[in-house]
């Protein structure tokens, strides 16, 4: 990071570009345990004392459900306590769909300077350090998608949704409506320096999706946080309304966030070993085995919400089995095999998440999974072929094909058992997000789909 002296003529420097480029504020931003991206801003002159010193914020968000509601860990809750929210130089940007603004993610600091323990942010770096430390190179990504609709007239929650496309799923005919929008949402990326590699509707009414480029387990992260709040800036500039919630409408197919990793070690890919069975490298079978061990309790995570149950629904390409297939878009984990020229092609890519998970804890996550998979040695079963969902119940018994969690409870129960998870997180930020996640299953327990769609679709 540099000496103190050093981050302080940075900050200078950034507070003096952000003036002459005309900003007068700059969004502060950490992600909670219930995936809500909580904020606070400063003017770009006060920068360089933020990087100093810190913007003070309350422990307590830690510990916030996604209604705004608070609850309580064995560390964590109460008014008590104080934290410093330090922002992150490298990665301030000037916002192009909001004018006079920038944005820096924060890590979180205590009051003496030491690494908050819950800080999900840090978290995120301590494991891809630890994977850099192993000798692996990660790269990840993530699918963004997301739903827009025309800006209700009255209260959100009570006004239907009203599409500003009708086109079929995946049709040009989307792209033709809602062109201006979709070319100005490309561009507001790019002008802030997140590559686009493709962008296309879905299959929900009004939904689209966004791929970026990958990169480095934080950076893929903090892009992430990026790409939602930068759609949700141009769709407020077009009238619209964006949401990035689980699930829109009962029973139709919800919001993903699927997460694609591939891994690399002295500049080789290890999705391209020569003889290998599927093309993997011991490493990178052992690692996906992990992720695929992992999956029950890594769900608690990144599909933290009651709603993200609703999408993950058989037959649906939301991957609601454990198993891996190559190419397998029914499968939770799918090897993507990438162009056969590509040296650096071939990725896996992880089905079950969505976009109510937080970002940071996804990767550091699935990176703890995944190391946890290289050190015991862990083995890919058999690739699954076709939809599993259409299997009989005893054939899905005979390949040892078993139901990923289909409620918060089953997620929360099986995290809360995962020894590889905890240690990873340690104590304080695991007992925070269990803590959240129990709380989110207590509220919405008597709830039907639908009222728990119709509290949820803002929230994300």
């Amino acid at each position: 990071m540099g000496s103190r002296a050093e981050q302080g003529n940075n900050a200078r420097q950034s507070a003096a570009r952000l003036d002459a480029e005309g900003v007068g504020n700059v969004a502060l931003t950490w992600v909670d345990n219930a995936g809500i991206t909580r904020v606070k801003t400063i003017p770009p002159r006060r920068l360089a004392d933020a990087v100093a010193r810190g913007v003070g914020m309350s422990p307590v968000f830690d510990v916030f459900t996604s209604d705004d509601a608070i609850t309580a860990s064995d560390h964590l809750g109460g008014p008590d306590g104080d934290l410093r929210l330090i922002p992150d130089l490298d990665r301030l940007t000037t916002l192009a769909a909001q004018p006079g603004w920038a944005w820096a993610p924060v890590d979180r600091y205590d009051l003496l300077g030491q690494p908050h323990p819950a800080c999900q942010r840090l978290f995120a770096r301590r494991m891809a350090e630890r994977a850099t430390a192993a000798g692996l190179d990660l790269r990840m990504g993530f699918e963004t998608e997301w739903v827009v609709t025309r800006a209700p007239q009255g209260p959100a929650d009570a006004a239907p949704l009203d599409y500003p496309c009708t086109g079929p799923a995946y049709g040009m005919a989307r792209v033709v409506q809602l062109s201006d929008y979709l070319r100005d949402v490309t561009e507001a990326l790019t002008v802030q320096g997140v590559e686009v590699l493709q962008l296309h509707p879905e299959y929900a009414p009004g939904q689209f999706e966004v791929s970026t480029a990958p990169a480095d387990p934080v950076r893929a992260a903090d892009d992430v946080v990026l790409v939602r709040e930068t759609i949700r800036a141009v769709s407020a500039r077009h009238g619209l309304r964006a949401t990035f919630a689980p699930s829109v409408v009962a029973g139709e197919v919800g919001n993903g966030c699927h997460l694609h990793l591939s891994l690399h070690r002295e500049g080789t890919s290890l999705h391209r070993a020569d003889g290998a069975e599927w093309s993997l490298a011991p490493d990178a079978v052992a690692f996906l085995a992990g992720i695929l061990d992992a999956l029950p309790a890594l769900l608690a995570i990144g599909c933290p919400s009651p709603a993200s149950y609703l999408r993950l629904l058989p037959s649906h390409w939301a991957g609601v089995y454990q198993c891996w297939g190559v190419e397998n878009r029914e499968a939770a984990l799918r090897l993507v095999v990438g162009a056969p020229d590509d040296p650096d092609g071939g990725h896996a890519e992880v089905k079950t998440f969505d976009a109510a998970a937080n970002p940071y804890l996804a990767v550091g996550t699935v990176i703890a999974a995944g190391l946890h998979g290289i050190d015991t040695a862990a083995h890919l079963p058999a690739p699954q072929i076709g939809d599993p969902g259409v299997l009989g119940v005893r054939e899905r018994a005979r390949r040892g094909i078993v139901r990923l969690p289909a409620t918060l409870t089953e997620a929360a129960d099986r995290f809360e058992k995962s020894a590889p998870l905890r240690e990873a997180l340690g104590e304080v930020l695991h007992g925070a997000v269990l803590a959240v996640r129990r709380a989110e299953e207590a509220h919405y327990a008597d709830c039907e789909p639908e009222e728990i769609v119709t509290a949820t679709r803002w929230r994300w």
